[in-house]
């Protein structure tokens, strides 16, 4: 039985876990100890490290023959270091992995002025955040390339789930941009993005990027009014941009600042995928009817 690493373990890295289990022998790299007993007695086996501590990582060097790299970036700099020394360890070791799968962001296109775009639009982030995302896109791309490992990844925008909604947002009076302002915004169901990244451990092509989104077309404004209606809130405000930049934080006015739709046909030709919740919509009645339960 293959070796897996899953490095960064979240919301997705949960959900991916179940699906993993029976085919792989899983390894969870963990910070926090108390961690531990979560992700032994769901059939892991932790590992203590950070990928903040060069030194920590050492055990890792040959241990697995696949990895699942879900951490995100370090919070400051232009460069994703926590990759690099991640792919440092993997290197001392005396084998490497064969298969590599990443998590990214959509973020890394930058605003596309509301654009339809596939993998191939070249890569113009405009956060620090999708910036950091680029150099470990490149990063493991060259990785792979240099050592013949097969790496793949995902560019997910907006992850959602029935723990993830804006609703306690909606409750605190947060407002949207006026139609004519507002931006196009891409969705991916938590569930399904761990079905994507077990797709992509299948079916996932060598250096190859994947647009890991639904099948809706959204502004912002619409996205946060389908939850209001569904969960009896009041709908958010709508304000000009003018508005939003003397009222929001530099980080909420980054998401409305950036407007693209995502072409996802290479994760279903390529990746096989079929999704579970293809629309938003889709979600959030499944968040209400569990809301319900």
């Amino acid at each position: 039985m293959q070796k897996l690493l899953i490095v960064g373990c979240g919301d997705v890295a949960r959900r991916t876990l179940p699906r993993l289990l029976g085919h792989y022998r899983v390894f969870a790299l963990l910070r926090d100890p108390t961690q531990f007993a979560f992700w032994r007695s769901r059939g892991a086996r932790p590992l203590l490290a950070d990928l903040d501590r060069a030194a920590s990582l050492r055990r890792i060097g040959g241990l697995a023959d696949i990895v699942l790299h879900f951490a995100p970036p370090p919070e400051r700099g232009a460069v994703d270091t926590r990759t690099r020394r991640l792919l440092a360890a993997l290197t001392r070791g005396k084998s490497l992995p064969q298969r590599l799968v990443y998590i990214s962001t959509s973020g890394v296109y930058g605003d596309c002025a509301g654009a339809y775009i596939d993998e191939t639009r070249p890569l113009r982030p405009t956060s620090a955040r999708a910036t950091r995302r680029v150099d470990a896109e490149r990063q493991l791309r060259r990785f792979g390339l240099r050592n013949g490992v097969c790496v793949s990844i995902l560019r997910a925008p907006g992850i959602y789930a029935a723990e993830r909604l804006p609703i306690e947002r909606l409750q605190k009076g947060a407002s949207a941009l006026n139609v004519e302002d507002d931006v196009f915004t891409n969705h991916i169901h938590a569930d399904d993005l761990a079905m994507l990244t077990c797709a992509a451990l299948r079916f996932g092509r060598a250096n190859r990027c994947y647009n890991a989104s639904d099948d809706s077309v959204l502004k912002m404004g619409d996205y946060f009014d389908l939850v209001a209606e569904r969960f009896g809130l009041p709908r958010a405000p709508r304000i000009s941009r003018s508005e939003a930049q003397q009222k929001m934080s530099p980080l909420q006015l980054s998401f409305m600042s950036e407007s693209r739709r995502l072409d996802n046909r290479r994760i279903k030709k390529e990746l096989r995928a079929k999704l579970r919740y293809p629309l938003v919509a889709d979600g959030v009645n499944a968040a209400w009817q569990e809301r319900k339960l």
